[in-house]
């Protein structure tokens, strides 16, 4: 199997490259036809279980495949968005975002709107680091406003605000929150 450093592709380009070597699209084709467990995947793609966990963290650093539950799923909807992104990066909607930060939120927001946490910690910081973007430093906001901002973003906001307090993205005080880390545009 070729292997190489593992990357976050920078352009349509560099995305097919992750797809080119054999092994990698035969796990990726698996992924699509709807292999979920790793065993599953590995049989379908006629690897190794262990060289489909290497070829599937690759497929997952490049935005192609998420971790749902205990299982994976495919992402081909990010062949698309970096082909018809303005500079190829895909990075059009998340201005200022690494290319590895953009997978991941490509990965887990639809339209800006959560569609599931990611189970890893750092990439789950990632998506409410972008999410905490929407309450504007310096305001204080009580329950209902901060709901109002949340409902929006995810279909549970009283989930969605327990962690960003819990993560230090919001402070809350008495029933009124506001914003105390992650990036701000300055």
């Amino acid at each position: 199997m070729a292997s190489g450093p593992t990357q976050s592709p920078r352009d349509a380009a560099a995305l097919l490259g992750v797809l080119a070597a054999p092994d990698r699209l035969r796990v990726f084709a698996a992924l699509v036809l709807d292999a979920r467990g790793t065993a599953e995947i590995a049989d379908r793609a006629g690897l190794a279980p262990r060289d489909t966990v290497r070829i599937l963290a690759r497929l997952e650093d490049a935005g192609l495949a998420a971790r749902v539950g205990d299982g994976w799923h495919a992402c081909p909807e990010r062949l698309g968005e970096a082909a018809f992104a303005p500079d190829g990066s895909g990075a059009a909607d998340y201005p200022g975002r690494t290319p590895g930060d953009v997978a991941v939120l490509r990965t887990y927001l639809d339209d800006g709107r959560l569609r599931q946490l990611p189970p890893q910690r750092a990439k789950r910081l990632v998506v409410l680091d972008h999410l905490a973007g929407h309450v504007e430093p310096g305001v204080r906001y009580t329950e209902a406003q901060l709901a109002d901002i949340l409902r929006p973003l995810a279909d549970d906001p009283l989930a969605l605000r327990r962690l960003l307090v819990d993560e230090g993205f919001l402070g809350r005080e008495g029933g009124v929150y506001w914003r105390t880390g992650g990036t701000f545009d300055v």
